[in-house]
């Protein structure tokens, strides 16, 4: 008799990035908003139609802002932009109970236009971002 082992594919490895492991543009937002931009909804329906085709993979929407304004606004403009981030997610479907969300305001800085630093738009930018992070 011969025995077969089929290795079930759970999808990426917890503490994975979705946008890095699924090479796609990250999630940005527009200074001082947090409504899902056109150009993200590309990105975000990459991660859903993911989400989808793994249905046992839940995932942290975690958000963040630049510099600008005072840290405790940006926590709270964080928290929205991740919030608007995973509602987005459920309202096409994914299982509320797989999508966590937290706002880090500007605690997690990609590059060094921290506060007083004088930065471009564009650096700023980079800051201005949803995560995907596969929790389980």
């Amino acid at each position: 008799i011969e025995v077969m082992l089929v290795q079930v594919d759970k999808g990426a490895p917890i503490g994975t990035d979705l946008a890095k492991y699924l090479n796609i543009e990250p999630i940005y937002f527009d200074f001082d908003k947090y409504f899902i931009r056109e150009d993200a909804r590309i990105s975000i329906d990459k991660v859903l139609a993911y989400l989808n085709e793994y249905p046992s993979v839940n995932v942290q929407v975690r958000s963040h802002t630049d510099s600008r304004a005072n840290d405790a606004y940006n926590m709270r403009l964080s928290a929205n932009r991740a919030k608007a981030t995973a509602d987005y997610l459920i309202s096409a479907g994914i299982s509320s109970n797989r999508i966590s969300y937290e706002g880090y305001g500007e605690t997690e800085l990609t590059n060094g236009c921290s506060n007083n630093v004088p930065c471009s738009k564009e650096n700023h930018q980079l800051n201005r971002r949803s995560e995907f992070i596969v929790v389980e």
